[in-house]
Parts: C-alpha cells; sequence; structure tokens
C-alpha cells in the first residue's frame, strides 16, 4: 500500500494525537552532488512525525531535472520519484544543493521554480540550494540564508543580496537553510506551526537532537567555543580581525581599538593559541583566500587585493607556504 511508505510501525513510541485534515506534501528537488546528510535531515522528521502519530500528517517526494539518478556529494546515489512536475496545491518545493553549486544549476530548474513562484507557491532550498532562488530572481528583498562555506561564492555572483548567518530564515513563501543539522531545525518549526510544539519536541527527541532554540542562531561555532578561550580582549582581536580582511589593520591600530597595549595582545595570542597576532590574521586572510579560489571566479590579482596582501606575488607566496601549493595549481587542481 502507499501508505505504507509514509506510515511506518512504532516500536513503543507514540504521540496520540487527533487530526482529521489533509496530509501536507514536500518535494525535493535534488541537483547533482547534492548533500545526503541535509536531505536526509529534511525528510526524517516528516517519517517520524507520521510514525509518531500512526497518521499520515505529511507526504515526501524527490525529484531530479529529468527524473534520472542522481549522486549525491558522497558519491552515493539516489533514485528520484519523479521528474520535475508542477507542484500541487499548498505543498512544498525544495532545491537541495551541496557540492559546486554554480555548476548544477540546469535551466529546467530555474524554469520550474518562476514558474512555481507565479502560481504562489512555497518554495526554498536546502544547503546551497539558494544559488537556484537566486538565479531564479526570487531572493531579492528577502532574508535568505545557505551553508557559510558558499556564501562567499553567491554574494560575488549576486554582490545586491547578503545572506545571514542564521540556521534557517523564513521570510513570507521562501524557506532556506544551511544545511546538516538546521534542515532539521527547519522542518522541526514547519512541525510546530501546524501541531504544535508537543510533537516537535517528540520528534527532536526521536532524532536524538537538541534544538538551537532560535533559527537565528549562528551557523558557527562562536570564536570562544572554536579556541576554548572567554578572554574578552582576545575575543575582540580575532572579531576586529575578521571584520578587517580588505585592508588588514596594524597590530598598533587593533591594539589602540582594544585599548590595551601591543605587548597585551602578543601575550593573549602566544597564551591561548600559542601563535603570534600577526600570524592568526595570516591565516585568517589565507584561509578567506582559499575559500575565493573554490568559491569564485575572481582572479588571483582580484582576490589578493580582497584579502588585504601587497601584491598576489605576496599572496602566491605565502599560499604556497601554507597550503603546498600555487592559488593557480590548486584551482586548476578542483577544476
Amino acid at each position: 500500500m502507499q501508505q505504507d511508505r509514509f506510515i511506518q510501525r512504532a516500536a513503543s513510541a507514540n504521540f496520540p494525537m487527533e487530526f482529521d485534515g489533509p496530509p501536507e506534501d514536500f518535494y525535493f528537488l535534488l541537483l547533482p552532488k547534492a548533500t545526503m546528510l541535509a536531505v536526509a535531515a529534511a525528510i526524517e522528521p516528516l517519517r517520524i512525525a507520521n510514525q509518531l502519530t500512526k497518521q499520515q500528517l505529511y507526504r515526501w517526494y524527490t525529484m531530479s531535472e529529468d527524473g534520472s539518478t542522481i549522486t549525491c556529494s558522497n558519491g552515493m546515489m539516489i533514485t528520484p520519484d519523479m521528474a520535475l512536475a508542477p507542484l500541487p496545491l499548498n505543498s512544498y518545493g525544495f532545491v537541495c544543493s551541496g557540492v559546486e553549486p554554480q555548476t548544477q544549476i540546469g535551466d529546467a530548474t530555474l524554469n520550474w521554480l518562476r514558474r512555481e513562484d507565479r502560481f504562489g507557491r512555497r518554495l526554498g532550498s536546502i544547503c546551497s540550494g539558494a544559488f537556484a532562488l537566486a538565479r531564479a530572481g526570487l531572493l531579492k528583498d528577502r532574508r535568505f540564508t545557505l551553508h557559510w562555506e558558499n556564501q562567499l561564492g553567491l554574494m560575488e555572483e549576486f554582490p545586491d543580496l547578503e545572506p545571514t548567518s542564521a540556521l534557517y530564515e523564513v521570510d513570507g513563501r521562501i524557506m532556506t537553510c544551511g544545511g546538516g543539522n538546521s534542515s532539521l531545525d527547519m522542518m522541526l518549526t514547519l512541525i510546530e506551526q501546524r501541531h504544535g510544539a508537543d510533537l516537535a519536541i517528540m520528534v527532536a527527541d526521536m532524532c536524538i537532537h537538541l534544538r538551537s532554540g532560535a533559527q537565528t542562531a549562528p551557523q558557527r561555532s562562536a570564536s570562544s567555543a572554536a579556541i576554548g578561550c572567554r578572554n574578552r580582549n582576545l575575543l575582540a582581536a580575532i572579531q576586529i580581525m575578521e571584520q578587517e580582511i580588505e585592508e588588514p589593520l596594524s597590530m598598533e591600530e587593533i591594539a589602540d581599538r582594544l585599548g590595551v597595549s601591543r605587548r597585551q595582545v602578543e601575550r593573549l595570542f602566544k597564551r591561548y593559541l600559542n601563535q603570534s597576532p600577526i600570524s592568526y590574521y595570516n591565516d585568517l586572510r589565507l584561509s578567506r583566500a582559499y575559500g575565493m579560489l573554490n568559491e569564485t571566479d575572481l582572479t588571483v590579482t582580484e582576490i589578493a587585493a580582497a584579502t588585504g596582501f601587497r601584491s598576489s606575488s605576496h599572496m602566491a607566496r605565502v599560499f604556497r607556504e601554507k597550503y603546498g601549493s600555487s592559488p593557480n595549481a590548486h584551482r586548476k587542481s578542483w577544476s
């Protein structure tokens, strides 16, 4: 029976609930190299909600542009339920992407998104799927997000768009998330809106997932957690460095902003990070350059300028020291 796909027998956990409305349908368009973790994290809460209540609250379907098998970013293959098709009334449609999102979007996907948007459908993206929404023209004047690793690339392609760092965003009919477990957080919010907080909590428990408590929670760990330190001046210095990448400040300027001496800044970095502040600053800029090489089509000279290096040759030298190859060789190895 078709219903067996959407309602499975529970081992013991259950959530008795009276509901006689129609199920909500979710359609997940999988692009090549989609991230399987993010897709599964979006679908499993729907399955578990059905399992707990023994009711068909939700149905879910996977699609590809032409109905053919999709190879995910981990090399595993998914055979979708169907090719692109018009969305039924009151359903959701999500574009699921992952690695190299700029190269995976076909015209059929863009035409489908524009058509569904004209009909007022609820649309969204998972992981790096926001590239497709942006190219379809659906993100203008919207709050949206995507995986933090892909944000630089999107802002380079669409200078007028600025994603947030939130786990997920819901802006009217458009829903976006950063991928990974943020797909789960977004779905739990939709479950809570339709069927109440208690069911959403139970689904989260079944996933052994501690909800963030707020959709605006950042995708990345705070600097204090990442470096294992809560020293106020050290964290403030790192924040200044992160904000001043294109035109790096001197150590004296950073110290002046903090109201401490340069020597104190140097002691803090040595004590907590076993690294000089200049070395840490250079690593930040190189990391940004590395990301821009992977995620944008900017030239090496343009990337050097955007990350505060005095010349492309200077960046190339320190890049080779850190990563073992020149920026051009690195880019060619991934092309």
